[in-house]
């Protein structure tokens, strides 16, 4: 794999493009999380998945960090799958944290990842080269569903619709509350 800003640019458009896919995902893992957690969240729209992408991808650093997760997951295969279980669950979610950001986010994502993961089983659509399902009848990679898993994770946590990040934390210290 070789990253340069013109891959970074293409992997961007693919993860913009996987909306369809991912926005749903997103949504259905924040009905579990709202079950789990007695709250309620609110929806993502394909829009504003869109726009968080794009966010992503203008920070240089993470975005080179995220392409190469993507590109991984979108090419890792393994001859039987279940051996190949523990690095396509590592990648995915250190993607899931990498694109959720700082902690504590990108704790909550790589948590939310394998909530996310229970719901995805590949066949996604499309070609296995694409993250999805081969015509000709082969099964997705193995890392096909981990990169849905991963992008709903991350995304989903640092998208807006969670009351308790709606408001400044009550621990913020500002400059004007030092001692003496």
């Amino acid at each position: 794999m070789r990253l340069t800003p013109e891959s970074v640019a293409a992997e961007r458009a693919w993860v913009r493009d996987r909306a369809p896919v991912v926005v749903p995902l997103i949504n259905e893992t924040r009905g579990v999380l709202e079950e789990l957690f007695a709250t309620e969240v609110d929806r993502v729209a394909p829009d504003e998945y869109r726009a968080e992408v794009d966010a992503v991808f203008a920070d240089g650093d993470r975005a080179v960090n995220v392409a190469a997760y993507v590109g991984l997951l979108r090419d890792l295969d393994v001859a039987g799958d279940y051996p190949g279980f523990i690095v396509d669950e590592v990648l995915g979610r250190e993607l899931a944290g990498t694109v959720a950001g700082g902690q504590p986010l990108a704790l909550l994502a790589e948590a939310t990842f394998h909530v996310a993961d229970v719901h995805t089983h590949g066949e996604t659509g499309g070609d296995a080269s694409a993250g999805g399902h081969d015509p000709a009848g082969e099964a997705d990679p193995a890392g096909a569903d981990d990169l849905d898993a991963a992008l709903a994770a991350g995304f989903q946590t640092r998208l807006p619709g969670w009351e308790w990040r709606e408001s400044p934390s009550p621990f913020a210290v500002g400059p004007d509350d030092r001692d003496g």
